[in-house]
């Protein structure tokens, strides 16, 4: 038995090829599947089998488009009633590929579909070596239950049941989940992409409540926000999504016809460039989000699924990248790109508009000195609890679209997050409601407590873990009801 490890960072995805001596399987794969085509001609295997555990609410599946790329079967939960081709699976179920076996579980919880595969490798015995879990347990958190409306409740008390059962396999039993850290279908993961049932069974804080009202309320309580995409990708994945093949690349646009489709209401421009340069110069009225910072989940999380989108990069090779990432959270309505850039654009005489970028000593001053001004703080909740400088404002950035109106585009208004990422988002997003007095303050809170203006942030600092969320020590987790 042999097995590989893939990882997508920013949505903080892994999936995996199990193998015999001359096939194998892929599990849970990544929308753009040439990595695994690559691999299996490495390794002179065969893909027969595509498996997924469930149908997964922050990316697109690359289930589609590896089965028709290599004819393999996908084997999918039964419960999830998929449209496209396939093996439904579940519990007693049984896979195999040459000496392995695959045992199939029903773990419903983070959806209700949900399934994992325990691993046996006959070749060495009968006992379970691994269990492909996808996102019910993960290293050192389990899966939010909270992603169907009404449902949390009713899903979270599944998840108790199915983490049960996992339990129940031997402690030396190795968990691959299908994410780490950074991920927001958890709390707070580790960044191991792999475990055993018994480290988790002593370490994992969530998995250790013993419970299972104090489990509901814990897994239902306080819980981060979960992104818009997290409401479609499951029925993309349900559906079959489009195949990557069918979709055309972003077509550069010279600044003439650029200027003349971002004017329709059907569009809308998308800066992908860092927040400096959005900052200096940039089509009036493009949403910024920083390449630099989690591009994907912000993307599926703020822009409208049906708008056609106009990118702009420094150059093509960077659209091109920006286009992949976009259709890993579903947003494949890409129509172009501005040929030569802002660059370009300029030359033309076209309008532009930027967003003054401050540092954190200007900040500093403005707090110090007795400005006219609001800080508005785009963190989420958790991290601005724990460190924050006083009297600004919390909007989290996705909530900037929304509560704009909360603010007074009279005012100057300095916006801070972590590090200049999100808040140069939620200044564009302001800038389509009005405002002009923007400040975006480069380096954030990040810069701010560099500067020794104020303490070290035990949210934003956690390393290799998500900056959106926090962790479980510094939420309202009270109580493990052992």
């Amino acid at each position: 038995m042999l097995l590989k490890h893939f990882f997508v960072p920013k949505i903080a995805h892994s999936s995996y090829m199990l193998a015999g001596d001359r096939t194998c399987a892929i599990i849970d794969p990544q929308r753009d599947v040439q990595i695994y085509l690559d691999a299996a001609k490495s390794l002179d295997m065969k893909i027969t089998h595509v498996i997924e555990t469930h149908l997964h609410a922050d990316f697109i599946s690359g289930h589609i488009d590896l089965a028709r790329a290599t004819g393999a079967t996908i084997y999918a939960p039964r419960a999830g009633r998929c449209a496209f081709p396939h093996v439904p699976v579940h519990e007693g179920d049984t896979i195999e590929i040459e000496n392995v076996l695959l045992r199939v579980l029903d773990t419903p919880g983070h959806t209700p579909e949900h399934v994992s595969y325990v691993v046996i490798d006959r070749a060495r015995g009968r006992s379970p070596v691994g269990v492909f879990c996808g996102d019910t347990l993960f290293v050192g958190d389990v899966g939010r239950p909270d992603l169907f409306p009404g449902k949390a409740r009713q899903l979270a008390s599944k998840l108790f049941d199915s983490l049960r059962k996992l339990t129940r396999l031997p402690d030396h039993c190795e968990v691959y989940p299908a994410h780490g850290a950074g991920s927001l279908c958890g709390r707070a993961m580790g960044a191991k992409w792999r475990s055993t049932i018994g480290y988790e069974k002593r370490y994992n804080e969530p998995l250790g409540i013993r419970n299972r009202e104090t489990f509901i309320r814990s897994l239902t309580t306080d819980m981060p926000a979960a992104p818009d995409h997290f409401a479609r990708c499951s029925d993309i994945n349900r559906r079959g999504p489009a195949r990557l093949e069918t979709l055309p690349a972003p077509r550069p646009l010279a600044p003439e016809l650029f200027r003349d489709r971002a004017g329709r209401r059907d569009r809308i421009v998308l800066d992908v460039r860092s927040f400096a340069s959005f900052g200096g110069l940039h089509v009036a009225g493009a949403y910024n989000i920083d390449r630099g910072g989690n591009f994907p989940t912000f993307a599926g999380w703020i822009l409208p699924p049906d708008r056609k989108l106009l990118l702009v990069g420094e150059h093509h090779e960077i659209v091109e990248e920006a286009a992949v990432w976009l259709h890993r959270v579903g947003l494949d309505r890409i129509e172009g790109c501005l040929d030569g850039g802002m660059f370009d654009w300029a030359k033309e005489g076209y309008a532009t508009a930027h967003v003054r970028q401050i540092s954190t000593h200007e900040l500093h001053g403005m707090v110090t000195g007795g400005s006219r001004f609001t800080i508005l703080d785009t963190r989420s909740p958790r991290e601005f609890a724990d460190n924050h400088i006083r009297g600004a404002v919390n909007i989290p950035v996705a909530e900037v679209r929304t509560r704009w109106t909360e603010l007074d585009p009279e005012t100057p208004m300095a916006i801070i997050c972590s590090t200049g990422h999100r808040s140069s988002l939620a200044a564009s997003i302001l800038l389509q409601h009005g405002f002009t007095e923007l400040m975006n303050v480069a380096g954030g809170m990040t810069g701010y407590t560099a500067a020794g203006y104020t303490k070290r942030c035990g949210v934003c600092f956690i390393p290799h873990a998500s900056h959106y969320l926090g962790s479980w020590s510094s939420g309202r987790l009270h109580g493990r009801g052992r």
